[in-house]
């Protein structure tokens, strides 16, 4: 049986994409491995990033519909997030601002902070601004260290 990132690697830039959507949504997955492996396999460090970041960032705006049109409906069946979470993305976001979107990237808060600023209905434009720039940068940086190493 053939595992998601070996599936991920096989499909180059589209893989990327792939597990890069499935890790920002709210199902727990980790694309790190499949990102950082993509330039020893010869892939193009640019394109993987903006691979990357396209499938994280329509991942996260999946988050911010949920957070957006579906909240009660979709929290009350389906998706549970801890109200711990909840209720800590929510601070982070009544004291930092809307620019806190740049951290959507990070790990156990991120995805929670996507559905809190859909639930706050952040204007989508200043959304993808932050949550694209955020990512971008990441896979950037975390390439860039790759290829130090390469």
């Amino acid at each position: 049986m053939i595992d998601l990132s070996e599936l991920a690697l096989s499909l180059g830039y589209p893989g990327v994409f792939l597990v890069s959507f499935i890790a920002s949504t709210l199902v727990p997955f980790s694309n790190e491995v499949v990102v950082m492996a993509m330039p020893a396999l010869g892939y193009d460090i640019w394109l993987t990033a903006v691979s990357a970041t396209a499938g994280g960032f329509l991942g996260s705006l999946v988050n911010y519909l949920v957070g957006k049109k579906g909240t009660d409906f979709l929290f009350s069946r389906w998706i549970k997030i801890k109200p711990a979470r909840w209720q800590q993305a929510e601070r982070i976001f009544q004291r930092r601002g809307n620019w806190v979107l740049f951290f959507v990237w990070l790990p156990f808060i991120g995805d929670p902070l996507a559905v809190v600023a859909g639930a706050f209905k952040i204007d989508w434009r200043l959304f993808s601004f932050w949550v694209v720039t955020g990512k971008f940068l990441r896979f950037v940086v975390l390439l860039g260290i790759v290829n130090w190493f390469v």
